[in-house]
């Protein structure tokens, strides 16, 4: 009999659905036995992404078709507000799943929250008491536990992991940080939208949701809780022309402490962590060197104003930002090793 765990994905024809059926393809102890996708339902999975040509996949079914009893784990890459109901729907059919959500419907803690930056009521709250924001590093023993698991988005997953140690050290001033992010269009999805066009996108470089980027209260919520305070960050996204890949470049104030200090921070708390590395002094992160792969690279960088220090963190958007992270905690929820189909080395060049 095997040992694999049973495996479903909702929203298996968007990117983040697609790069979690690449990676668990070769995971180990993973078996992919349900694929979803409303729009493509009754279609091969090569039909909608033919670099799967050499797997062996399900077909693409209506999420509603899905025997969800015969499943052990299930990942969710369907757009924020679909998901609350479905995942309340699939618990109802199988109270024991473990559920990997990438949408961000259970991610912020307070349901007020929610409803202010997504539009509407929470719909599913009694859920969402449960849930445990996924970011692997911070919150292992709470994610190895839980049914529901909130996987971050990848513009958090990239500043938190750069400023979480340091907000809870009080290294630096949580009341004066600038977040300037820069994402691949696949972070934009698969739909069809004007400015992720190739002539509107290509050969240029754009901010959007100035101000008003659904990430940040959820950035501000988890550097909130490591500093033990309200926090306010400025945040700026921008869509950069390439298909994956993210780069957070953060301004940070100092509380008497030097760039060095910073440095060594996050070292001491990532020496022991497989997919967070923090760059020696002088080398610079680049998102070539994580393409791909599950990793994460820090590195930090004296200001030329006094007082002051840049912390710069790349990652992959579609693995570390999504999928691999959402492996990661499966891997966690199941007792498997927490690397198991993650130790791909980044693509280069």
């Amino acid at each position: 009999m095997s040992s694999k765990k049973k495996i479903g994905i909702l929203g298996a024809s968007g990117y983040t659905g697609a790069d979690a059926v690449r990676l668990l393809a070769r995971h180990p102890n993973a078996e992919i036995t349900a694929l979803t996708a409303n729009t493509h339902a009754g279609k091969a999975m090569d039909e909608v992404f033919p670099h799967f040509f050499m797997l062996d996949l399900p077909k693409l079914v209506e999420w509603e078709k899905v025997d969800w009893s015969k499943l052990d784990a299930v990942f969710c890459g369907l757009p924020h507000g679909a998901t609350q109901e479905i995942i309340a729907a699939v618990l109802a059919a199988n109270p024991k799943i473990k559920i990997l959500d990438m949408s961000a419907d259970f991610r912020l803690r307070d349901m007020n929250t929610y409803a202010q930056w997504y539009g509407h009521e929470h719909r599913a709250p009694k859920l969402q008491g449960e849930a445990v924001y996924g970011l692997t590093e911070f919150y292992r023993e709470k994610i190895a536990a839980a049914r529901l698991v909130a996987c971050p988005g990848c513009y958090p997953t990239a500043a938190l992991l750069a400023l979480v140690p340091l907000a809870k050290a009080k290294l630096i001033d949580v009341d004066d940080i600038v977040i300037d992010a820069k994402s691949g269009v696949t972070g934009a999805g698969r739909g069809l939208k004007q400015n992720t066009l190739f002539s509107e996108a290509g050969e240029g470089l754009s901010p959007y949701s100035v101000g008003t980027h659904r990430h940040s209260p959820e950035i501000e919520q988890e550097i909130g809780v490591a500093a033990g305070s309200n926090v306010t960050v400025n945040f700026t996204p921008h869509l950069i022309p390439m298909s994956r890949g993210e780069l957070c470049t953060s301004y940070v104030k100092l509380n008497g402490v030097s760039p060095d200090d910073l440095r060594a921070a996050l070292a001491a708390a990532y020496k022991d962590e497989p997919f967070v590395h923090v760059a020696k002094k002088g080398v610079m992160p680049q998102t070539q060197n994580v393409r791909g792969s599950n990793y994460v690279q820090v590195g930090v960088f004296a200001d030329r104003i006094k007082n002051r220090a840049i912390v710069i963190s790349v990652l992959d958007n579609l693995v570390k930002g999504s999928a691999g992270q959402a492996i990661q905690n499966m891997n966690l929820m199941f007792g498997l090793p927490e690397t198991a189909g993650l130790e791909q080395i980044a693509l280069f060049p």
